[in-house]
């Protein structure tokens, strides 16, 4: 059986989705003119920066 299984796969698909949702906030926000320090910037910074190191941990499994 693979290590993580389903529940690994999963958690690896819906971190790419928060990733691609971060990405999203962020070229929306750019695109409407949006500056360094707006809101959608950081909203959107965070969501890939969660999404970034919840895939890392997914791919990387427990260090046990």
């Amino acid at each position: 059986m693979r290590r993580g299984g389903l529940h690994g796969g999963i958690t690896a698909l819906l971190s790419l989705v928060i990733l691609g949702i971060g990405i999203a906030m962020l070229i929306s926000t750019v695109a409407r003119g949006g500056g360094p320090l707006s809101y959608g910037v950081i909203v959107g910074l965070c969501f890939v920066a969660a999404g970034a190191a919840r895939l890392w941990l997914a791919l990387k499994g427990p260090m046990a």
